[in-house]
């Protein structure tokens, strides 16, 4: 049998809550905030009804975060942040009549299906990103967001071009001072048409005349419709666009999420792009700053996957993505140390976040922080192998 030690920093102003689960060996429906009732073989999640199974891996504390909606509670440090960058992309883009040209949508349900969350953006089946070590599975087919480009798909299809979708999602982690299952992130889509891209250079186009896809498994196929799955490998471009719209669609996006960047943390900011890699953009960066003598990444991006617009029903067209955590930027503005100071229900720490200023945290308790050693067991017939870290620090 393994024992594990395990140095585990706990802030004595941490209060852990009282736990809600019955332990008499009795099946009880147990109600976890407004939107979730867990039954013995059952999940009510907001008004709809799932079988449990053996992907089943919710925990009453998770449920009970369901409701919080930190980024719409008004004064707190993630509303101010989401507030900022929705005024900054109001601002950016306007119509011809002075509007905003995007939405936002930042009250849509957590629960996503396997297909929302994974397939429809490309996430090869095999991609750790799947496990259930990583995720909350409400069942087989469904489970809490894990990022909020969950919802793209579905926003495009319905025929929205310029969207900002803001929420909580759910990934199991470590909790520490920089990680929590759950968090907020803002995720956003521009997609430009071909009349609009080059509208002064009508003779230009977005897609090539004929193009090669690399498979896989390395053998190539020639067209210009159903594209199949494809490894990104060229950072430069997907096969089916042309130089010209992949350049002007990049120079745009960057020098959006420049001014965004610049909006937040000013103008002499030191920033740089660094190449990443993103199943569902291609070409793929991250952005990040200099903060504090360090290089900090504050938010991935790209140019959509062409098979994710083409299976959206977009025709013609390129789009950029660009993905943040809101909790990230709310620290390095607030300087706010712990991520878990963001649930805190202290009015000592709620108060001090007043009319959309940027302020800096003042801590809330004097005491110093203690250490404690913690050790466990495994169950017998389970090995080191077979132990993900992420089951000790579920919460």
């Amino acid at each position: 049998m393994l024992i594990f030690n395990i140095r585990q920093i706990v802030t004595r102003a941490w209060r852990s809550q009282p736990s809600c689960l019955a332990h008499d060996g009795l099946h009880h429906t147990r109600h976890y905030g407004n939107q979730a009732k867990i039954n013995k073989d059952t999940i009510d999640l907001y008004r709809q009804q799932y079988v449990r199974d053996s992907w089943t891996n919710l925990t009453p504390k998770v449920l009970s975060h369901l409701d919080r909606n930190l980024h719409l509670q008004r004064n707190h440090p993630l509303s101010i942040v989401r507030e900022r960058i929705v005024k900054y992309f109001y601002g950016a883009y306007l119509s011809p009549r002075g509007n905003p040209l995007f939405s936002v949508y930042d009250n849509l349900s957590p629960v996503v299906s396997v297909e929302q969350n994974f397939d429809q953006l490309l996430i090869p089946q095999d991609h750790p990103s799947r496990a259930k070590s990583d995720c909350y599975y409400v069942n087989k087919d469904y489970l809490l967001r894990a990022h909020t480009t969950a919802h793209q798909v579905e926003l495009i299809q319905a025929g929205l071009d310029n969207f900002l979708v803001v929420g909580d999602v759910y990934r199991r982690d470590e909790i520490d001072a920089t990680h929590y299952p759950v968090f907020h992130q803002l995720d956003a889509v521009r997609i430009v048409h071909q009349d609009k891209l080059f509208e002064r250079n009508p003779e230009l186009k977005i897609h090539e005349t004929h193009y090669k896809t690399h498979l896989s498994n390395g053998s190539p196929t020639t067209g210009t419709t159903g594209s199949p799955l494809a490894d990104c490998i060229d950072q430069h471009k997907q096969p089916c666009h042309t130089l010209e719209a992949v350049k002007l669609c990049e120079h745009e996006m960057k020098k959006i999420l420049v001014g965004l960047v610049q909006k937040l943390f000013g103008e002499d900011i030191k920033y740089r792009w660094v190449d990443a890699y993103f199943p569902f953009t291609q070409p793929s960066w991250e952005l990040e700053i200099y903060f504090n003598g360090n290089w900090l990444e504050i938010l991935g991006c790209g140019i959509t996957r062409n098979e994710i617009l083409e299976r959206a029903g977009v025709q013609n067209s390129i789009a950029y993505a660009f993905g943040v955590g809101l909790e990230r930027l709310a620290m390095i503005l607030f300087d706010i140390p712990d991520i878990r100071l963001f649930w805190s229900t202290d009015s000592g720490f709620l108060n001090q976040f007043r009319d959309d200023r940027i302020v800096k945290y003042k801590p809330i308790s004097s005491y110093p922080q203690c250490s404690n050693d913690l050790s466990f067991w495994l169950p017998e017939g389970m090995t080191i192998e077979q132990f993900a870290l992420n089951d000790f620090y579920d919460i």
